[in-house]
C-alpha cells in the first residue's frame, strides 16, 4: 500500500487523528510529499474535524479575497482615477501632501516594499521553471477586465520606470542605485512578463507577500520570506486534486501567515540576542553538536567557523536554500509534523554537520567553508533518519 493511499484514508476519516497523520508526514519516504490537506492540518489552518472543512474554507478564501479588493484593487482605482477628476482631488488626498499618514504616503511606502518583493519573487526557485509558468488559475478579480485599476504588475513597472531601484536588506540599510546606471539587467527585464489575461507563478506569490506585508507593518516583507512561502505555494498549486490546485493562493497565505507567527522572529533584527531570536538558536545548534559529538565541535571551534557563517541561513530559512525544492518539501514534512518542529530543526542542522565529520575534521578553513555553505550531501531521508536518531538519543 502506498504512502498516498495510508495519507488518504487518515484524511477521510470524520476526526482526523493528528497522531497517524504526523507518523506518515515524518516517515522517511524519499518521493511521496504529504497531500495538501495534510500539511493545512499541521500548520493549523484546518481542523481535525472534516465536517467544518467546507465552511471554513470557504470563509478564508472570501476574507482573502477581502484583502485584494482592500490592499489591491481599491488603492489600484484611486490610482488609476488621479487625474480622471482633478477638480475632486483635495490636498488630504494629494500625492505631494506631506503628511506621513496621507494615503499617498502610504501608497509610495508600499511601492518600496512591492519593489523588493518583486525582485525577490521574480528569480525564486531558478533550479526549475515552475515559478515563471502560467499558473492554471489565475485570479479572476485581479484579472478582471470590468475593473479599470493599477494592479501590482502596473505599479511595478511605473515605479521602476519613475524612480530609483530601492533594496533594503535585512538591516534595515538602505542602498540607493538608479536601474540605468546598473550594468546587471534589472529585475523588469529579468523574465518575460505573460501577457494580459495570464498571470505566472511568482505573481501570485508576490500577492501573497504584498498583502502579508500590508497586514503586518511591524515587520513588512524582509528578504528571505520569499524563500518561506515558495515551497508552501508550490505544494498546493501543484496538488493532484484540482480544488486545492485552484484556492492555492489563498490557502497559501493563511498556512503562510501561521508559519511565520513561528517563526518570525528569526526575521526581527532587534531580537537577534534574546532567547527567542536567531543568535540563541545558532548558539544551540552548537551546543547540541558539542553535546553529540564534542571532536567535531572542537575542530570548528578551533578554525573559529562560527555558526553565524552557515547556520543563520539554515535556520532563518528552513534549509530552503539548501537543497532542490522537492527535498526542501520533504525535510519540511518532517519539521511540521513534529511537535517540536523547530526543536527538531536543530537536531536536522546537527545532523548535517555530523554527516560530513570526516570531511569537516580533514579539511581547513576555506575547505570547510564552502562545504557549509554548498552543502554536498543530497539525500535528505539520510539527513532526516540521522536527526531522528539523535532525537532518540536524548
Amino acid at each position: 500500500m502506498s504512502v498516498i493511499a495510508d495519507f488518504q484514508d487518515v484524511l477521510k476519516e470524520p476526526s482526523i487523528a493528528l497522531e497517524k497523520l504526523r507518523e506518515l508526514s515524518f516517515s522517511e519516504q524519499p518521493c511521496e510529499l504529504c497531500p495538501s490537506p495534510s500539511v493545512q492540518i499541521l500548520l493549523n489552518y484546518l481542523p481535525l474535524e472534516r465536517a467544518s472543512w467546507t465552511s471554513i474554507l470557504a470563509k478564508q478564501r472570501e476574507l482573502y479575497a477581502q484583502f485584494l479588493r482592500e490592499m489591491i484593487i481599491q488603492p489600484g482605482i484611486a490610482k488609476a482615477n488621479m487625474g480622471v477628476s482633478r477638480e475632486d482631488v483635495t490636498f488630504e488626498d494629494h500625492p505631494l501632501n506631506p503628511n506621513p499618514d496621507s494615503r499617498w504616503n502610504t501608497y509610495f511606502k508600499d511601492n518600496e516594499v512591492l519593489l523588493q518583493i518583486d525582485k525577490d519573487v521574480r528569480r525564486l526557485c531558478p533550479d526549475i521553471s515552475f515559478f515563471q509558468r502560467a499558473t492554471e488559475y489565475p485570479c479572476l478579480l485581479i484579472l478582471d477586465p470590468q475593473n479599470e485599476f493599477e494592479t501590482l504588475r502596473k505599479r511595478v513597472e511605473q515605479t521602476t520606470l519613475k524612480s530609483q531601484t530601492v533594496a533594503r536588506n535585512r538591516s534595515g540599510v538602505t542602498n540607493m542605485s538608479s536601474p540605468q546606471k546598473n550594468s546587471v539587467p534589472s529585475s523588469l527585464n529579468e523574465y518575460e512578463v505573460l501577457p494580459n489575461g495570464c498571470e505566472a507563478h511568482w505573481e501570485v506569490v508576490e500577492r501573497i507577500l504584498f498583502i502579508y506585508a500590508k497586514l503586518n507593518p511591524g515587520i513588512a516583507y524582509v528578504q528571505g520570506m520569499n524563500e518561506i512561502v515558495g515551497p508552501l505555494y508550490y505544494t498546493f498549486a501543484t496538488d493532484p486534486n484540482s480544488e486545492w490546485k485552484e484556492h492555492a493562493e489563498a490557502d497559501t497565505f493563511f498556512c503562510f501567515t501561521n508559519l511565520m507567527a513561528e517563526i518570525r522572529d528569526n526575521f526581527i533584527k532587534s531580537l537577534d540576542d534574546s532567547q527567542c531570536g536567531i543568535t540563541y538558536k545558532m548558539e544551540k545548534v552548537y551546543s547540541t553538536l558539542k553535546d553529540k559529538d564534542v571532536e567535531l565541535y572542537l575542530k570548528l571551534q578551533e578554525q573559529n567557523i562560527k555558526p553565524q557563517f552557515f547556520a543563520f541561513r539554515w535556520l532563518t530559512l528552513l534549509l530552503s536554500q539548501e537543497f532542490l525544492l522537492p527535498d526542501v518539501i520533504r525535510i519540511w514534512d518532517s519539521l511540521f509534523a513534529d511537535d517540536n518542529r523547530f526543536d527538531f530543526l536543530l537536531l536536522v542542522c546537527c545532523a548535517m554537520l555530523m554527516l560530513i565529520r570526516e570531511q569537516l575534521l580533514e579539511g581547513d578553513f576555506t575547505v570547510n567553508m564552502r562545504l557549509l555553505q554548498d552543502y554536498p550531501i543530497t539525500d535528505v531521508c539520510q539527513i532526516l533518519q540521522k536527526a531522528k536518531e539523535l532525537q532518540d538519543s536524548k
